[in-house]
């Protein structure tokens, strides 16, 4: 039986996604071992989908049983959380609230008026600049909107960055690994490893509940993008606890099964290197897989450069979860705009094909 069965979920995602095989990535990288997408980044017709779908789809409804006449959230400018908050929103026929802080130290002229925010304000949240730096815990900021909602007579529901911290937050990513282990039946073949980018840690700490309950958990690997891996950590340990005990799991969570590699969210959280930007031009040109220089690009720069590294052994295969978040790019096309990458674009020295 599911894990899941005990709890409300409201509809926002159109159900199972799909598992696509990336041959054309997988030579590229050294054909060693063979890479597999689950396109978590297609699963919606709200505002263009991704990960955080997944989560609200078992916050909705406690939400709509509190009464609530506006979800009130938070991200950076950029921020795909925030988007998706508001597109919730407008389904429901609820307002929104989202602070923006200024997370990301990048200057693009179009920063503000581009891709996730762009889109936040046509669907009519009230988003709110504020010129804070990055931070995966509770904010002031965050407060202060809740409190203006109640001040202004409304009935605010909060949702935390990433919906991370939530009650619920990590339920989504248990129904994930429940739907790759049905998947995996269906198709006949079984992944060795599933590759998972984490900041705030929900979409992470339920994917390693989901597939602890599978006996697999130590297959997991989390690409820290926060550039803040303690922290990251600390806060993936507590979602993991609260909920496996949420759920019932009926065991604790080992830390050998939390895997979180902290070498590739550099130089700082949205920010990217040279070798993510490669890699985000590598999964375009070899699939057509569209990535962002903040979470995707540095979880693709990590897992090719974990296989060029020979991290995975040959002939395994490999599960990357697309999250989402193709938005954001717009953010940086400064980055983009050249046909060629610019000269030392590299990723782990290796030619961008080989």
């Amino acid at each position: 039986m599911s894990l899941l069965a005990k709890f409300d979920r409201y509809p926002l995602t159109f159900g199972p996604t799909p598992i696509e095989h990336l041959p054309r990535l997988s030579a590229a990288i050294g054909g060693k071992v063979q890479i597999y997408a689950k396109r978590d980044d297609c699963n919606s017709g709200l505002a263009m989908g991704g990960n955080k779908l997944r989560k609200l789809e078992y916050i909705v409804p406690d939400a709509i049983a509190s009464g609530a006449d506006t979800l009130v959230s938070i991200g950076g400018v950029q921020s795909n959380h925030t988007r998706l908050v508001a597109a919730t929103a407008a389904k429901l026929g609820m307002k929104c609230v989202v602070i923006q802080e200024k997370w990301v130290p990048h200057y693009d002229a179009v920063y503000d008026r581009v891709g996730n925010i762009l889109m936040t304000r046509l669907m009519g949240a009230d988003s709110r600049l504020v010129d804070a730096g990055f931070d995966i815990g509770i904010r002031k900021s965050w407060e202060d909107a809740i409190r203006s909602v109640k001040d202004s007579g409304g009935k605010p529901y909060p949702i935390p960055a990433g919906a991370s911290v939530h009650k619920f937050g990590g339920l989504g990513y248990i129904g994930f690994a429940e739907e790759v282990a049905r998947q995996e039946a269906e198709l006949g073949i079984a992944f060795d490893y599933i590759i998972v980018c984490v900041v705030t840690g929900s979409t992470l700490a339920g994917t390693i509940v989901g597939f602890a309950a599978q006996n697999r958990a130590q297959r997991v690997v989390g690409i820290d993008a926060s550039g803040t891996p303690e922290q990251t950590r600390a806060q993936v340990r507590q979602i993991v606890d609260n909920t496996a005990a949420l759920v019932g799991l009926g065991r604790a969570i080992r830390d050998d099964e939390i895997i979180i590699n902290p070498d590739y969210a550099y130089p700082a959280y949205g920010v990217p290197s040279e070798e993510t930007n490669a890699a985000i031009r590598l999964a375009a040109r070899m699939e057509a897989m569209i990535t962002d220089p903040v979470y995707e690009g540095k979880s693709m720069q990590g897992m090719i450069d974990l296989a060029r590294k020979g991290y995975f052994p040959e002939g395994s295969r490999v599960l990357y979860a697309h999250l989402g978040g193709a938005p954001a790019i717009n953010g940086y096309s400064y980055y983009y705009k050249d046909a060629e990458p610019a000269a030392g674009e590299h990723v782990a020295s290796a030619p961008l094909f080989p």
